[in-house]
């Protein structure tokens, strides 16, 4: 990974063939981990991630970019471009690499067995939080009547998955407490991926997403094979010196329009994948009702800030966060349309929506685990150490939790959301007052410890099977009670 940085009065030089070159200078930085402001920056990509079937992992263990006591912005959203070409990089037998080299598991991080001879299997509905479901506008393909409901796959790779069995082991046999400053290692990898059947795509528009065969689970219990659409990518995982991992997501490009804070609004001219034409303003597309199990105004789902970089109302101007801006935001941008001037297949569609860290500069690996469970880390406030884009959510999957408020007018930067908000160490179990560890950043290790806990059984023996379904519907009651915490804590 390379970085480039100018300062403001660089001279840009044109060359013959119209590209644009600039002047290499001093890197000029603020704050440990972030740029001055008064410097211009160049995120670029590298031209040996290109062509896409010949994309290299990042590097990320020693000797990477993350080997260092003074990280960049540009780095972090250099790996996370890259991963994703990485795992999306086409194999001979056309499938991209992450759906055949990693493991299909549950929430509860067991493995998902293939069904009708499909590896990809699609069960999982509901969103993080409070379980909203977020269907596709029916008016995008015509003649349609309803929309489609949107699926979601976990994917995790054997680095992870090791440390996940052999910690959740060693915590439940008393070997080692709930708290801990455990992590996992670098290169452990989880990915959440949206999809959605192609009928609810125009045909005309089908060629412009990745599609493949899965089994779909319908409302009778009972698997039938659909061709669907991938539509977002959460990129998950652990460099060197950042246990908390780097949390990085991608989506196909113009499903929903962005919120227009300078005019308070959102408006599409055209039907879009899920936002119905005209105009809306305020939050009611974006928030759940669980009472009626709908969103309040369906149909009429939007971005809150672009690549999650969040704005003053009636202006156009950023606020005031730990990050400093326009740097961050002009990163993001320029390694998109960088990529996507490289890219030939059909993940030219997909763009990098942003992802979030950690300042650990000049950290010990034992001071990085304690700042994760000793600090507030989801904070964004000017001096936290949270960097990158300060309200990061992805549409296809965090749609209904952009923001906790229930009004345009109440965000600020004091309540602003992003994936530490609910990825925290304390999570396994607040009511006992136990349970702060790096490990239950990740959710799918914590439902997966919380179901192989040891039990305690009464009366006649329990079907293991039963006992299983008791387990993890156990487990989303109390992600259901943790989330809920988040928000009573962030109003």
């Amino acid at each position: 990974m390379k970085r480039k940085t100018i300062i403001t009065t660089a001279v840009v030089l044109a060359a013959a063939a119209g590209s644009l070159f600039f002047l290499n200078k001093e890197k000029i930085l603020g704050k440990e981990g972030s740029y001055a402001d008064n410097a211009a920056t160049v995120c670029e990509c590298e031209a040996k991630w290109f062509p896409h079937e010949q994309t290299p992992a990042p590097e990320e263990g020693d000797g990477s970019p993350f080997d260092t006591k003074s990280t960049t912005n540009c780095i972090f959203h250099q790996w996370s471009w890259q991963k994703f070409l990485w795992l999306t990089k086409p194999l001979a037998n056309g499938n991209p690499l992450f759906l055949d080299s990693l493991d299909v598991v549950t929430p509860e991080m067991e493995h998902v067995s293939p069904q009708l001879g499909l590896k990809l299997v699609l069960s999982s509905i509901n969103q993080a939080g409070p379980a909203g479901v977020l269907v596709s506008n029916p008016k995008v393909v015509l003649g349609k009547t309803a929309g489609d409901t949107v699926f979601y796959s976990i994917h995790v790779n054997k680095i992870l998955m090791d440390k996940a069995l052999i910690a959740a082991s060693e915590i439940n046999s008393g070997k080692i407490p709930y708290s801990n400053l455990e992590t996992f290692p670098v290169g452990s990898l989880e990915l959440k991926v949206s999809w959605i059947s192609t009928a609810a795509i125009p045909k005309e528009k089908q060629g412009d997403y990745f599609i493949t065969k899965a089994a779909v689970q319908n409302k009778s219990g009972q698997y039938v094979e659909k061709s669907v659409a991938l539509l977002g990518m959460h990129v998950v995982g652990v460099v060197k010196n950042h246990p908390e991992f780097i949390w990085a997501t991608f989506e196909h490009k113009d499903m929903a329009p962005v919120y227009d804070w300078k005019n308070n609004s959102v408006t599409a001219k055209e039907e879009k994948l899920f936002y119905e034409s005209g105009k809306t303003s305020g939050l009611s597309g974006i928030t759940w009702d669980r009472t009626n199990k709908r969103p309040l105004t369906p149909n009429k789902a939007f971005v809150l800030y672009e690549y999650g970089v969040p704005k003053v109302l009636g202006t156009n101007a950023y606020m005031a966060t730990s990050q400093s801006e326009p740097i961050n935001f002009n990163n993001i941008d320029f390694i998109n349309k960088c990529v996507a001037s490289k890219l030939k297949d059909v993940f030219k569609n997909y763009f990098y929506n942003g992802s979030v860290w950690l300042d650990t500069d000049g950290l010990s690996p034992e001071d990085q685990a304690k700042i994760i469970v000793k600090k507030q880390i989801s904070s964004v406030l000017p001096d936290s150490l949270a960097r990158g884009s300060s309200n990061l959510a992805n549409i296809t999957m965090e749609t209904y939790t952009q923001t906790f408020k229930d009004s345009i007018h109440k965000i600020n930067a004091g309540n602003l959301v992003n994936c530490f908000t609910c990825h925290q160490s304390q999570n396994f179990d607040k009511s006992r007052g136990i349970g702060k560890s790096p490990l239950y950043l990740s959710h799918i290790f914590e439902s997966y410890l919380y179901t192989t806990k040891p039990k305690v059984l009464t009366g006649k023996n329990v079907n293991n099977e039963n006992l299983k379904t008791k387990l993890i519907e156990e487990t989303e009651v109390l992600k259901l009670k943790q989330f809920d915490e988040f928000v009573r804590d962030n109003k």
